[in-house]
């Protein structure tokens, strides 16, 4: 009897056989049903730069277990595919460890599926996979399509694509494989071009895969305000985000993003930001079993917190070593927009712990760091890092509180800021730091030294103005 599974077709070898199954290869056979790429791909994503296209997917398990005919989830791997349509006359260089410094090579990752095959199909696997990545060397006027195999993750990936090229032009009769031309060619500066991508993986527990920016203000018209209106609504905006009831005393609303809902997910996604799972039944099983064993949740849901009359449209985090650990942002799209964008009012924090609550749903939230408005500079800088920011400034609105008199969220736990909103205006293309325009509203403090007593002070000494010296 046989069981079809994709591209692998499972035998039944009997009770002992099957304790031998990995050593032995008779529980399956080898046989992918390669797909046609990128016909056979989804969500494929392809930008144009000087002559030079490329196109990206990111291979669902399923398609993966087709393609190659093996497994991939329980490898914790994934394979992007990437196309190059090189029309230019330049031979380009593909970068691999500056998409992912963590890449498996395609050996690598033919040693920890060979298990699944038999011993016989073993060489076969190990030249498919090598004949399946693709090339470093982009000649020109040619069309390049391969794999790169990577960690897995959830929810989505940053994919950052960067092409060198060579010093020179290729002269017309030059070989695509061969070395470059000892004579022949013209010399021109070297460039590099760079795609960058936000890919999302849903998996149908996302919060995003249910945004839709276009029907949460459907049939009605949203006031399109100056910087100066903006600066006045946004002051007018509660404080704090409130739950269901409409109880305003949770986490403060200090960051404001204006920007498409994608810039607004690609620009957070390279800075390191990943995606939300819903509260449902699974993810909350999920995140106790990571709090109980300690263990990481990149994507672990974030509670729903309220602004104008409905939960987060989109959450966001930061994860780090384990699930108690990460910066986390909500956000919502606003009633109004700005030069024709939308406008996004959120609310950021750092968790730096997990208590037991019955307020959750998830009978579990995180403790968060007090010091509010350092999460909301890291943000800031984040962003401006990865020149993302083509303005910002400070407006007042958000929850003032001092460090001896703080306010508390929801669950109890004290933070204090200086009641600002961080106020990003978000930039399509890259923005060098000195280029962002100060919007020259509220001037905010250092935020660490917000909490810090006198004692402190004895970290920051003048210099002596030197002796007069004898001549």
């Amino acid at each position: 009897m046989t069981r079809r599974i994709e591209g692998l077709r499972a035998w039944s070898c009997g009770p002992l056989v099957v304790l031998l199954l990995v050593t032995a290869g008779c529980a399956t056979t080898y046989e992918p049903a390669r797909l046609e790429v990128p016909a056979g791909l989804r969500d494929v994503q392809s930008k144009r730069v000087d002559g030079v296209s490329v196109s990206v997917s990111i291979l669902t398990d399923e398609l993966a277990r087709r393609h190659f005919g093996v497994e991939f989830r329980e490898h914790d791997l994934q394979a992007l595919w990437i196309g190059v349509h090189n029309a230019s006359d330049r031979r380009l260089w593909f970068i691999r460890s500056v998409l992912d410094p963590d890449f498996y090579s395609a050996e690598e990752v033919a040693l920890l599926v060979e298990g699944e095959v038999p011993k016989g199909s073993r060489a076969q696997l190990h030249q498919d996979f090598r004949d399946e990545s693709i090339r470093s060397l982009l000649a020109p006027r040619t069309v390049t399509q391969g794999f790169v195999f990577l960690p897995r993750v959830e929810g989505g990936r940053y994919v950052d694509i960067r092409l060198h090229g060579d010093a020179y032009v290729e002269s017309t009769g030059s070989s695509p494989d061969g070395p470059p031309p000892a004579v022949t060619g013209t010399a021109v500066a070297p460039r590099e071009l760079r795609f960058e991508f936000a890919l999302p993986l849903p998996d149908g527990d996302f919060d995003y895969e249910r945004l839709d920016p276009d029907r949460t203000y459907a049939g009605r018209p949203l006031p399109d305000l100056s910087l100066d209106e903006l600066r006045a609504t946004l002051e007018q905006l509660p404080c704090c985000a409130a739950d269901a009831g409409g109880r305003a005393e949770g986490d403060p609303l200090n960051v404001v993003l204006v920007g498409e809902a994608g810039l607004v997910l690609n620009a957070l996604t390279r800075a390191g930001w990943s995606f939300t799972h819903r509260i449902t039944l699974r993810s909350v099983r999920r995140e106790i079993g990571a709090v109980v064993e300690g263990k990481p949740y990149a994507v672990a849901p974030v509670s729903s917190l309220y602004l104008f009359d409905r939960p987060q449209d989109l959450a966001m985090q930061r994860a780090r070593r384990s699930i108690s650990q990460r910066n986390h942002m909500r956000l919502w799209q606003a009633p109004f927009r700005h030069k024709g964008q939308p406008v996004w009012v959120g609310q950021i924090s750092r968790d730096i712990g997990v208590k037991v609550t019955a307020q959750s749903p998830t009978l579990t939230t995180h403790v968060i760091d007090p010091e509010v408005d350092t999460t909301r500079e890291y943000l800031l800088h984040s962003l401006i890092a990865q020149g993302f920011v083509d303005g910002f400034g400070f407006v007042k609105g958000s929850a003032a509180a001092a460090r001896d008199q703080p306010r508390v969220n929801l669950t109890g736990d004290p933070y204090h800021g200086d009641g600002l909103r961080l106020v990003i205006l978000l930039a399509p293309e890259p923005v060098p730091p000195d280029r962002i325009r100060s919007l020259r509203w509220e001037q905010s403090a250092a935020p660490v030294a917000e909490g810090q007593s006198e004692a402190a002070r004895r970290n920051v000494q003048p210099i002596e103005a030197p002796a007069d010296v004898d001549r």
